[in-house]
């Protein structure tokens, strides 16, 4: 195996480790990332999807007490509303995203569309962060349907590279009344079925063009984010409980213009 493309593939799965759970677009990171370090393609969008796993999984095993007792408990209330709370939040990007996946991986990978939603995403957290919402719900336990299904919408807005799946369903969660903590919890627990359901259909509508070569390569990086996915998360929670978001949101417009300047 090629020693400087595995070194590409640790590095891409550090990258998205660090930035899939923080409100700055992983996927836009990794369409840049890619582009810059040449490594780009068909097989290359299907390896920045699949590591995503690696993150998600990192998620799941911070939570995996919540998750066991969830599963554990399906016959009481508590759990099924919880269970259906997340089915609701996940079908409208699913919907959406199942009907749009050629238009969107064809025409929006690239690192321009990704500078614009750099810019207009990092200005809606400025805006919203500046409303100062009364959050009235405290855990994710008190999520109602509604709820769950406006920050399902929320989420649908991150089908378009760059504006970033936890940014949009975080910022979507304060707009509706959910506090910070409980606003990024529910962001993170929506990670799993919506990342584990594009992982595996994108590994599906890919499955002509991979490779056994790629096994290594995908490995690599997965594993790479899931250990920087462990160590973010915890950090960020911390963070979370003290500070709003607008660094990240000054973050995204500096390196939306830095990235519009540098490729036109």
């Amino acid at each position: 195996m090629d020693s400087m493309l595995l070194l590409k593939a640790v590095l891409l799965g550090f990258l998205e480790g660090l930035t899939e759970f923080l409100p700055v677009s992983s996927t836009g990171h990794l369409i840049i990332a890619q582009d810059l370090m040449n490594f780009t393609g068909e097989r290359a969008k299907t390896f920045a999807i699949f590591i995503q796993l690696g993150a998600v999984l990192g998620i799941a095993w911070l939570y995996r007490a919540k998750i066991f007792s969830v599963l554990g408990s399906l016959n009481t209330p508590a759990s099924q509303r919880f269970v259906l709370n997340l089915l609701i939040a996940f079908m409208p990007a699913a919907v959406v995203g199942l009907l749009l996946h050629k238009t969107i991986k064809a025409y929006l990978f690239n690192p321009v569309t990704v500078a614009c939603a750099l810019i207009v995403g990092g200005i809606a957290i400025l805006i919203i962060e500046r409303k100062l919402y009364k959050p009235r719900i405290m855990s994710v336990e008190e999520l109602r349907p509604m709820d769950a299904f406006k920050v399902g919408l929320a989420q649908m807005l991150a089908l378009f590279p760059g504006v970033s799946r936890s940014g949009a369903t975080i910022m979507g969660g304060l707009v509706s009344g959910l506090s910070r903590t409980t606003a990024t919890e529910f962001s993170f627990f929506l990670a799993m079925p919506t990342m584990f359901a594009a992982t595996l259909y994108e590994l599906y509508k890919s499955r002509d063009i991979l490779q056994v070569e790629d096994s290594g390569l995908f490995a690599a990086g997965f594993l790479s984010a899931f250990v920087t996915a462990l160590v973010v998360v915890k950090l960020f929670l911390g963070y979370v409980g003290r500070h709003d978001f607008t660094i990240f949101a000054y973050y995204r417009i500096a390196l939306g213009a830095l990235v519009l300047f540098y490729f036109w």
